[in-house]
């Protein structure tokens, strides 16, 4: 005669209330076998296997739903059921020693469609009961499974503040370096311009220009991971080398200082642009490095391509009426950046 299967019941929930909620349960046992190998109340019989009461995924679904309290939390996971099992042996005094062993994989899907295992769970429960009664094998398996639930609780709590693979957003937020600590680099400071004294270089003797300044513009990002989204600080440092930039002698004039000066605006230009490509909605959990890494390039070559137009049309300075539309053009941009008032 067969044995009846076991029917599990729902449990009671003591912690803190759940962070998650389950969208699916899967029976990944290999074969799927039977949940329960029982002995039988005749002393000396082979024991026998025992399943679930409706199946074990559907026995298993119905003790979550029954059990975790509502309402569900903010990650939707699907149970893998890797172990479930309960297996007897005799024991002394015609009493069966039962092993209960669950072990659980938690599977989130993230908010670029990737499937990541969080988190297993590895339980067991040890239990003596007399081959008459069964009393004892459900509520024990019930209790493990329970375990298994909590402790993924426990485990995304704790995970919550600082594993990025439970991020669901990017913030960035930028600042702009402006402290002059080193002594052979200016960083782009609205209210500190280029002087004569930053051109340090040796003057070059060939060639059309007056005056020459290299800016250019870096980016460094730190990541950290609050409640589930990346607060990713930005920093820009928008620079001039003042052993590379030289004037010739004669030529410290205000008009080319100016021109030098456009340069500079010019990065800070390209790098308020930078700034505002790189958005939430454009940057991902997954690729927001690479994303930034490839906004950045671009940039780069805007910045080059816009160097060489300022110095094509204005003729190195040498075109006042040339150069007095950049002045213009590049004040109004500013403005609108709010880096000029």
């Amino acid at each position: 005669m067969a044995e009846a299967p076991l029917v599990l019941q729902p449990a009671t929930w003591t912690g803190a209330p759940p962070l998650f909620t389950v969208q699916a349960v899967r029976d990944a046992r290999p074969g799927q076998p039977a949940v329960a190998t029982l002995l039988p109340a005749t002393a000396g019989a082979n024991t026998q296997p025992v399943g679930l009461q409706g199946g074990t995924e559907a026995a298993l679904r119905q003790f979550v739903a029954r059990s975790l309290p509502r309402p569900a939390g903010r990650y939707a996971v699907t149970v893998r059921v890797l172990e479930c099992r309960v297996q007897e042996t005799p024991a002394a005094n015609q009493q069966a020693a039962g092993q209960v062993t669950v072990r659980l994989a938690f599977d989130w899907r993230n908010a670029e469609g990737e499937t990541l295992t969080l988190t297993e769970y590895r339980g067991g429960a040890r239990y003596r009961r007399p081959l008459s009664s069964r009393a004892v094998v459900e509520p024990t398996l019930r209790q493990t499974l329970l375990g298994g639930f909590t402790y993924f609780n426990q485990w995304l709590a704790q995970a919550l503040p600082r594993d990025a693979r439970l991020a669901t957003a990017v913030q960035p937020t930028f600042r702009y370096e402006t402290r002059q600590s080193e002594p052979d680099t200016l960083f782009y400071d609205p209210a500190r311009p280029l002087a004569w004294s930053d051109f340090t270089g040796s003057p070059r003797p060939e060639g059309r220009y007056a005056a020459a300044v290299f800016p250019g513009f870096a980016y460094q990002g730190r990541p950290r991971v609050v409640n589930g989204v990346v607060e990713l600080e930005i920093r820009l440092r928008i620079y001039v080398v003042r052993s590379s930039s030289w004037v010739a002698e004669g030529q410290r004039t205000a008009y080319n200082l100016n021109h030098e000066q456009r340069h500079f605006d010019i990065v800070r230009l390209v790098a308020e642009r930078f700034r505002r490509k790189a958005t939430p909605d454009r940057l991902t959990v997954r690729d927001y490095q690479s994303i930034l890494g490839w906004q950045y390039l671009d940039s780069f070559r805007e910045m080059n391509h816009l160097q060489d137009q300022y110095d094509q049309e204005t003729q190195g300075g040498t075109n006042a009426a040339a150069q007095e539309r950049w002045n213009q053009h590049l004040d109004a941009e500013l403005r609108a950046y709010g880096v000029r008032k």
